[in-house]
């Protein structure tokens, strides 16, 4: 299943915000340096729908605030 995700790193508060079936708001503390924001996203992605970590693999936006992640 493809995920698609608007990023928001940097954030006061963690959070995530379904939007529909396939799209969601994920805010993370973390800030976008040396992958550390991508990790967080993947790990709170993960915890979202219940799946390892390992599970979920980045396809595309490693650098962009728009994510596609596959689960």
């Amino acid at each position: 299943m493809k995920i698609f995700i608007a990023a928001k790193p940097g954030a006061k508060k963690p959070r995530i915000e379904q939007v529909d079936d396939t799209h969601i708001v994920v805010a993370v503390k973390e800030r976008p340096e040396d992958g550390k924001a991508n990790a967080a996203i993947i790990k709170a992605v993960a915890a979202h729908f219940g799946v390892a970590a390992s599970r979920v693999r980045m396809i595309s936006g490693r650098t962009a605030r728009k994510k596609v992640v596959e689960i």
